[in-house]
This record gives structure tokens, C-alpha cells and sequence, in this order.
């Protein structure tokens, strides 16, 4: 009887402790981007793959003008499916977007070829980078900006040494011979040259050393601060994401379960036990801790 109350008042503190200060899927957004400032907006995708594995159900989500928002999740929960949905290349895994839309400055890019998604500013980075590898730096820069006259391609070359200083001197260096570090900022630069609105980063951390990484997150903050750039970013180190960024979605088995500020998501003790391996996770329990743990994570099924 005493362990059926005690569960009872877990089960009411769990409740507590996710509704204060962010927003839970039932509740809509807080301070999410107005609809008149929305840049890019996602409703109610339902993506599968071969005509039978639903891989994403009703997910929204939207990004504003200027605005860094992060997508978090385990592995499988779903972020690069949208990202791949966003920028028009689910066919190439025969993936299907077979509810909801997505569009971008009020353009519906449903059925959009990728060229055209971005000929009209929204580019992704891929995870892994995707170099063209027997290329040099300056050829796989090259390689974004074939919608660009020159004198505009030399303008924005030079805004991507700048921001990118080591690869200034290595533009001959072959591409495949770089460090991953390296390798990351052509991929990040040649999606710059493109002149992107709203950049849609996956893992850009990915197998990156401390150092570099710090690099390449001083850059992302560069590009929302002096270029107003919007950026979405899928990664899985979820401290530097919420850091990074202004507002943030937390998916789980294809679905968004939370969002919300991503200063208060970082202060939220469900997702620093779950998300940031801080708290009462991370400590030794026993195997009613564990019990408890499991409940209160069901905000997440």
C-alpha cells in the first residue's frame, strides 16, 4: 500500500516537473516563432519507407527568421527523416511523405525537385559530410555555388575563408585528405555558397574533436548573429544543441514529445535525466529506482 502511494505522488512530481516553463505536445508551443514569422514550417508529417514502416507520424515544427532550432532524439527517433523530407531526397530510400506539408517563406515544397528547394534557400548539410572526395577544396566549394554568377561566387568564397580561416590556405588540398574536422567546414561552407535562408545541419559534431567542434558551433552562432541566417540542426550532443539554439523539439519513436525554449529544456530535470545524463539517472539505484524511472518516462511514449 505504501509503495502504491509513493508511485502515485512519483507519477504527480514527474507531471510537475515537465510542464514547468516549456510546452508538452498537447499543450502546442510556447514562445515558439510567430505564425507571421515563420520561415520554414512542418505540419502533421507522416513520412514511411517502403509503403509499410511508418518512420514518422504527425510532426510539426517550425523554424523563424534568424532562429537556431534544435531536433533531439536517440538514434531512430526519426530527425534525419525530416531533414530528408525538408529538402526533397526521401525518394532516394524510397522513402514517402504521405501526410502533412511543409513549406517555406509560404511555399508549399511538396513535390519539389532538391535543386529547386535549393535554388529557393533551404540547403541541408548532410551527416557525414558527403565530399566530393577526389576534389579540391576549392572545386567541392565550387560545386554549391553552379547557381552563381562570379563575381557573387567570389564574394561568398571569401565569406567562407573567413569564416573557416584553416581552409584559406588548403583550397588545392584534395578533399578526401583532410581531417574530418576539416572535411566539415567545406561541407558546411559549400552549403553556404548556395546562399542558404534556413541551413539544415545533421550532426555536424559527428566523431569531431572538442576543439574543432567549439570551431564549428562559434561559426553557427557567427551566422545567426551577422548574417541572420536560420538554421536547423540535428545533434546528438544535446548540451552544445540547447546552448546553441533558441527553441527546441525532443522526438522519441518518430513523434515530437516535447518542445520549447531550449533554455528551459536544458533546465528541465526529465530532460537532463534522460537527454543530458544528469541527475538521478546517472546515479546507482535500486530496482524500484529503476521502476520509477520508467514511469516517469513515459512522457516519452
Amino acid at each position: 500500500m505504501r509503495e502504491c502511494v509513493a508511485d502515485k505522488e512519483e507519477d504527480m512530481e514527474s507531471r510537475a516537473a515537465t510542464s514547468g516553463g516549456l510546452s508538452s505536445r498537447s499543450q502546442g508551443p510556447v514562445d515558439g516563432p510567430r505564425a507571421d514569422a515563420e520561415l520554414l514550417s512542418v505540419r502533421n508529417l507522416k513520412i514511411v519507407y517502403g509503403n509499410s514502416i511508418e518512420a514518422v507520424r504527425d510532426v510539426s515544427l517550425s523554424v523563424g527568421q534568424g532562429q537556431i532550432v534544435a531536433l533531439l532524439g536517440a538514434n531512430g527517433a526519426g530527425k534525419s527523416t525530416i531533414l530528408k523530407a525538408i529538402s526533397g531526397v526521401l525518394y532516394t530510400e524510397d522513402g514517402e511523405l504521405e501526410n502533412g506539408s511543409i513549406s517555406f517563406a509560404g511555399a508549399n515544397l511538396k513535390g519539389w525537385s532538391p535543386d529547386r528547394i535549393v535554388a529557393a534557400g533551404v540547403v541541408q548539410v548532410p551527416e557525414g559530410r558527403r565530399l566530393f572526395a577526389p576534389l579540391t577544396v576549392r572545386e567541392n566549394l565550387v560545386m554549391g555555388g553552379h547557381l552563381v554568377n562570379g563575381a557573387e561566387l567570389k564574394r561568398r568564397m571569401d565569406m567562407v575563408f573567413d569564416l573557416f580561416a584553416p581552409l584559406r590556405d588548403k583550397q588545392e588540398r584534395i578533399s578526401g585528405y583532410l581531417s574530418g574536422g576539416e572535411q566539415q567546414m567545406v561541407a558546411i561552407g559549400r552549403a553556404l555558397i548556395s546562399g542558404p535562408k534556413v541551413l539544415c545541419l545533421d550532426e555536424p559534431s559527428l566523431g569531431l574533436a572538442p576543439q574543432i567542434i567549439d570551431e564549428i558551433f562559434k561559426v553557427l552562432h557567427r551566422l545567426k548573429d551577422e548574417i541572420r541566417t536560420s538554421i536547423l540542426i540535428v545533434e546528438q550532443n544535446a548540451h552544445r544543441a540547447l546552448a546553441l539554439s533558441d527553441y527546441a523539439y525532443i522526438m522519441e519513436n518518430g513523434r515530437v514529445v516535447m518542445d520549447g525554449l531550449a533554455a528551459d529544456l536544458a533546465q528541465n530535470r526529465d530532460v537532463k535525466e534522460f537527454y543530458l545524463g544528469m541527475g538521478e539517472a546517472s546515479e546507482g539505484k535500486s530496482m524500484r529506482d529503476v521502476k520509477h524511472y520508467k514511469r516517469r518516462k513515459r512522457w516519452l511514449s
